[in-house]
């Protein structure tokens, strides 16, 4: 329901800039003679759609390495647990069973 809340004013926002923005502009690559007519509003989505994807990618690279970290570290703290485990099964052995309380 909140999506819907946030999405839909924005969704409208986005259709009225790119009703305003119609005027045909010329895109081109500098060093060819590569070029292309769209519409203003299309030339500034897709611009900020790419970096949109650009700045996504970047935080799911370094969310994907401190995930890596994390596994890392929970694999060491459950070699460590059964590593414990194994030394007090081994102090029981070793050690003599507590006195039983006077009385």
């Amino acid at each position: 329901m909140m999506r819907w809340l946030i999405g839909a004013p924005l969704l409208v926002l986005l259709v009225l800039f790119a009703l305003s923005n119609a005027t045909p502009v010329r895109l081109g690559l500098w060093p060819t003679d590569l070029s292309i007519e769209l519409p203003l509003s299309f030339a500034i989505l897709g611009g900020m759609g790419i970096a949109f994807l650009l700045g996504g990618s970047l935080v799911w690279g370094s969310a994907l390495a401190a995930r890596r970290r994390a596994r890392r570290a929970e694999a060491g703290i459950q070699a460590l647990t059964a590593q414990l485990d194994r030394l007090r099964a081994r102090l029981a052995e070793v050690a003599p069973a507590p006195l039983p309380p006077p009385g």
